[in-house]
């Protein structure tokens, strides 16, 4: 009888350790062989400064002004228009417009899509990079207009930010050929190379691509003249530039590299100055995984509950930078009280940001 019962446990036993072998490997095979989303490739960040130099922590931002609350999540962009109502775009796909001494809003259109960057044309058209839908016109009283959504016969995946030269050519960003704004996130984690910077020129109806091999084409702005244009590398914590006249015509250089945070759009305002939008600090957890593409593939296969982890605190920065590439203001708010910050753009002696993770437009007093 004792016999009998050894022998039953000791089955019992095989039994539950060949379970646990199976499962194991089961585990092991998803770990390794499930498929994922991304391809990535292996990246390694450039250095981070940090919080130090001209990148000093301070409290500059503690004393933004909140507009417009509650009007809706991620006014991504701030634009004037000749009518002197200041326009933004939601994550809802309206595009809303205001005064900045009253707290109502009216809705202007609804895109349809998510309108990002924006800016006014000499016509009095509201330009808007619209990430599902393309390059967009809108017309005073609301008609919309796609000007283009595709380039050498394939869809644009993520439009982003946009700016117009004395010329009328439109210069926009496409932010990623393999995800789109609702998985801006996965660029991150592949770090593929795939954003571009094109135009589109109003008299010919072309959209070119211009630039490629960027590493999420953000922010767009010309330079005094017209002599060149900027495009955000978000993922590269830098900002490329691509000489459009003069003996460089042609050429593509680095402008300012090595940033400590994540640039998203950019503007030129008074006194030469281009103001950067820094929505977060840059990540160290996440800049370890870049060069290791199996352990962001292993990452993926695991529960979002698991991977996700905590989310960042909202971080306000915004830095001005001069026509040399020298950063000249730099304007931070470590407590998030107008954080994520997308956009600044200078209207009258005042600075208005935008942010993707906001519910209000921010204005604070040119420095």
């Amino acid at each position: 009888m004792k016999s009998n019962g050894k022998s039953r446990i000791k089955k019992a036993v095989r039994r539950t350790l060949l379970i646990i072998l199976i499962l194991l490997g089961l585990s092991a095979a998803y770990l390794l062989l499930w498929p994922v989303p991304i391809e990535p490739v292996r990246y390694v960040a450039s250095q981070d400064p940090g919080m130090t130099g001209p990148f000093a922590e301070n409290e500059a931002l503690a004393c933004v002004q909140h507009l417009i609350k509650g009007v809706g999540l991620g006014p991504e962009d701030i634009a004037k228009g000749p009518d002197e109502l200041f326009y933004t775009g939601l994550q809802d796909g309206r595009i809303v417009r205001f005064k900045t001494s009253e707290e109502s809003v009216e809705t202007f259109v609804s895109t349809g899509g998510r309108p990002l960057g924006m800016q006014f044309d000499v016509e009095g058209n509201l330009i808007v990079a619209d990430a599902f839908r393309g390059l967009l016109s809108i017309s005073p009283t609301g008609a919309i207009q796609v000007l283009t959504d595709s380039v050498n016969g394939k869809r644009l995946l993520f439009p982003d930010d946009l700016d117009i030269a004395s010329d009328r050519v439109i210069w926009f960003s496409d932010a990623s050929q393999r995800f789109n704004q609702h998985n801006w996130i996965l660029d991150f984690l592949e770090t593929r190379p795939t954003g571009r910077l094109l135009s589109f020129d109003p008299e010919t109806g072309k959209t070119e691509v211009r630039l490629g091999g960027l590493m999420f084409a953000n922010g767009v702005a010309v330079g005094p003249d017209d002599t060149y244009v900027l495009v955000n590398e978000t993922i590269r914590a830098r900002i490329t530039r691509l000489w459009l006249k003069g003996p460089k015509a042609g050429q593509t250089d680095v402008f300012l590299d090595e940033l400590p945070a994540y640039p998203d759009n950019i503007s030129f305002g008074k006194a030469g100055i281009f103001w950067v939008a820094l929505p977060s600090p840059r990540s160290t957890d996440l800049e370890r995984l870049w060069p290791s593409p199996f352990r962001r593939k292993v990452l993926m296969r695991l529960p979002e509950s698991i991977r996700g982890g905590k989310p960042a605190p909202l971080y306000g920065w915004v830095i001005g930078v001069d026509t040399n590439g020298e950063v000249v203001h730099n304007l931070q708010d470590p407590n998030g009280n107008y954080g994520g910050i997308t956009s600044v753009n200078e209207f009258d002696g005042w600075l208005y940001l935008g942010s993707i993770a906001m519910t209000s437009v921010g204005r604070i007093a040119v420095p």
